[in-house]
């Protein structure tokens, strides 16, 4: 059972029911705040097999990302393997070509929104294997983005590193509020602070889909 916030119609703990109308602005203020717990014991083995078909559709997590977020795809044999698309990159909002095992692979990544090293320091380390499985592959906290820029996000909150695209910030932080509600992630007041400073600018984000 995963712990934190669920974005359904039934009440949570608080007394708050989330929808997917509900303001982001309203699930960041049920979210603890908290210094940064040691890194002590973090390796990426400890959120499960990398890209676990965890819904069982037969295609690992990986490809299911990145059917969600390419377009003008082209899949290998059997339909899952993605070999080809588009990705409108919403970090940067440039248009970056996708082709598996032709040196453009590595220019599509697959973000984990909250970085694990990060939800491990906030209060992952205390979810079972099974939930840590669940939240790295969970739709909700990943996205098919630029590469570089992957990389360069590396593990950091919003503290530290934001979008270069000004106008995606504020969906950005939204899917951070999210996904750390969901599995009872907290923030550090810096986090926080940043995440104000962006929600000033669109108070009406809401919950977004996964």
């Amino acid at each position: 059972m995963i712990v934190g916030l669920l974005f359904t119609s039934a009440s949570t703990s608080t007394g708050l029911v989330l929808t997917r109308e509900t303001t982001v602005i309203k699930v960041l203020g049920q979210i603890a705040v908290k210094g940064r717990a040691p890194k002590t014991g973090y390796s990426r083995a400890q959120f499960g097999a990398a890209w676990t078909d965890v819904d069982h559709n037969g295609c690992d997590t990986r490809n299911d990302i990145l059917t969600r977020d390419l377009v003008a795809k082209v899949y290998r044999a059997g339909g899952c393997i993605v070999a080809s698309g588009i990705l409108h990159d919403p970090y940067s909002g440039t248009d970056i070509s996708f082709t598996r095992g032709a040196g453009t692979s590595l220019a599509v990544q697959i973000d984990h929104v909250v970085a694990l090293s990060d939800a491990w320091q906030k209060g992952a380390f205390a979810l079972t294997m099974t939930q840590r499985t669940a939240f790295a592959n969970d739709p909700l906290n990943l996205l098919a983005v630029m590469g570089r820029l992957n990389s360069q996000k590396s593990d950091s909150d919003a503290a530290s590193w934001l979008p270069p695209l000004k106008s995606y910030r504020c969906k950005y932080v939204a899917r951070q509020i999210a996904v750390k509600a969901k599995y009872g992630i907290w923030m550090t007041s810096a986090e926080k602070t940043a995440i104000v400073g962006i929600l000033s600018k669109c108070p009406g984000e809401t919950i977004p889909k996964g």
